[in-house]
């Protein structure tokens, strides 16, 4: 049989005993063999969303299956609206919707919204403070089908443009406690999706998602990791597996990116004789890591040691999921590795 180009052998991967990837682990969940994991956990909040607020309709650039808001079309066919492969339309229709009382709910793939559609969102809705939620999926490496759909950039993006919340939520619990706290926010909204059958992390913690509210889920003597999305994930497991070594690290889970809880974010790196490391599935050009740094230097709070965790600023290659995390420094083994190689320094 033929193998695909984008399956590697094992032992150029380093792990005899790992199995070869197929294609389709390019577009496979992130969630581990034996995760818990919740099926179209956006799709459902808002299907439910919609039951109580009239003014909630659903639009997609022919993407509803890809973003789970056939979940929602299923539900409320005569609130969806699918606008084709327009972009730009997409978010057009949705500034007038959202003036004529509605609160439209945008889904599309995040590199279309972020580098297709920037001028649109910013001109007919943020600077209009209109109440438009714009969701997106596959942000940052969660897809392996190379640039033209990973959205690496699209935080750097979105943090410049005034009036819009940017949130990054880690798993199917805080997306669906996210909804109905973005529908209840007054303007514009970037969200980053977990799509498909997402990960349930966050409930062993007892966290309650808060918009513009960063939480501590765990405490750590040796090393605090600030992270978002999914790899808060990579985050908790990382720590749990520094504890078999006798590294006790904290993680600090920042889902709001803009505002960011500065507050919350000071008071934790001005803890002494910590390595603060920022891990973020998004380049390490103008996302959570910058964000954090800059905060630090205007406020003089000096962790022991200040690192970052995220993609390069590059290009990223086409392939499997579990081959790019490793390749690219944000699987739980690399995370573990490098903050290892960290504290020895």
């Amino acid at each position: 049989m033929r193998r695909s180009k984008y399956e590697r052998p094992a032992h150029l991967i380093g792990n005899a005993e790992r199995p070869r990837l197929t294609t389709s682990a390019m577009i496979a969940s992130i969630a581990g063999a034996d995760q818990p994991t919740r099926p179209a956990p956006f799709g459902h909040a808002l299907s439910a969303l919609a039951e109580k607020d009239d003014r909630v309709v659903g639009l997609s650039a022919d993407l509803a299956k890809y973003t789970d808001l056939h979940v929602f079309r299923a539900a409320h066919p005569a609130r969806f609206y699918q606008m084709g492969m327009a972009e730009q339309l997409l978010m057009m229709s949705a500034a007038g919707m959202a003036r004529e009382g509605l609160q439209p709910w945008v889904t599309t793939y995040a590199v279309f919204a972020s580098r297709r559609a920037y001028d649109f969102i910013c001109l007919a809705i943020a600077e209009e403070m209109l109440d438009v939620k714009i969701v997106c999926a596959l942000p940052g490496l969660t897809t392996g089908y190379g640039p033209s759909h990973q959205a690496t950039e699209d935080i750097a993006m979105f943090r410049g443009m005034p009036n819009l919340t940017i949130i990054d939520p880690c798993d199917a619990s805080e997306i669906e406690q996210a909804v109905p706290a973005i529908a209840a926010h007054k303007g514009p909204v970037y969200m980053r999706l977990l799509r498909g059958n997402v990960p349930l992390v966050l409930e062993e913690y007892g966290y309650r998602f808060e918009l513009g509210k960063a939480k501590l889920l765990r405490d750590g003597r040796d090393t605090l990791i600030i992270s978002s999305g999914l790899m808060s994930m990579r985050a908790l497991e990382a720590a749990k597996e520094l504890r078999k070594d006798g590294i006790d690290a904290g993680v600090l889970h920042v889902p709001t990116i803009k505002p960011l809880d500065e507050a919350t974010i000071l008071a934790e790196c001005a803890r002494q004789g910590r390595l603060v490391v920022v891990a973020e599935n998004h380049t390490v050009i103008g996302g959570l890591g910058e964000a954090v740094a800059a905060s630090l230097m205007r406020s003089n709070v000096r962790p022991a040691a200040f690192r970052q965790i995220g993609l390069p600023d590059a290009f990223l290659q086409a392939g499997a999921l579990p081959t790019l995390h490793d390749m690219y420094g944000i699987s739980t083994t690399k995370i573990v590795t490098r903050i290892k190689e960290w504290l020895d320094e």
